[in-house]
């Protein structure tokens, strides 16, 4: 039966969304404590194989090649990326000013985007959208929407096509 859930939640789709998922935590636990990469690395992959809890069997067994390479490449290019999120957020925004949590989901999907050009830039947007949905009720994954969509235009503009929503709107 293709549609078990224990099948489905083995999926590579599933994996790949929980490691965005987990990866947005990850650099959350290094924000606050200050902890390394390498040391929340660890123990997401070893000491916290539960980490979603009991209540979903199966789902703790992400993808980790990309959870690693999220934590790693947001830690170690967060400069660069910061400088793009900045770009393409409404003028009077800055990165300092955002929320934590909200700024970590849009350094993982910037990342994504210029990074993992094996990924469309499509999924990048629409599996952060669900991860800001995820933690948030408000305005906010309107906003994770908006600029990710906006730098997709401007980093993958062929792929997205020629309209340009974020920049052609009055």
């Amino acid at each position: 039966m293709a549609n078990a859930p224990h099948e489905k939640a083995n999926t590579g789709a599933v994996r790949r969304s929980v490691s965005r998922l987990a990866a947005v935590q990850g650099l959350y636990q290094i924000a606050l404590g200050g902890a390394g990469p390498e040391d929340v690395i660890t123990q997401f992959l070893t000491g916290r194989p539960d980490w979603m809890g009991r209540d979903h069997p199966g789902i703790a067994k992400m993808d980790q090649g990309l959870f690693c390479d999220i934590v790693r490449g947001v830690a170690q290019n967060r400069e660069r990326i910061d400088s793009l999120i900045e770009a393409a957020l409404s003028k009077g925004r800055t990165v300092d000013r955002l929320e934590v949590l909200l700024r970590l989901i849009l350094e993982a999907g910037t990342w994504e985007l210029t990074s993992r050009a094996d990924i469309p830039a499509r999924v990048v947007l629409s599996e952060y959208l669900g991860v800001a949905d995820a933690f948030f009720e408000g305005d906010q994954p309107g906003l994770v929407n908006a600029v990710l969509d906006r730098l997709a235009h401007n980093l993958r503009d062929v792929e997205m096509g020629a309209v340009h929503p974020a920049k052609d709107a009055p």
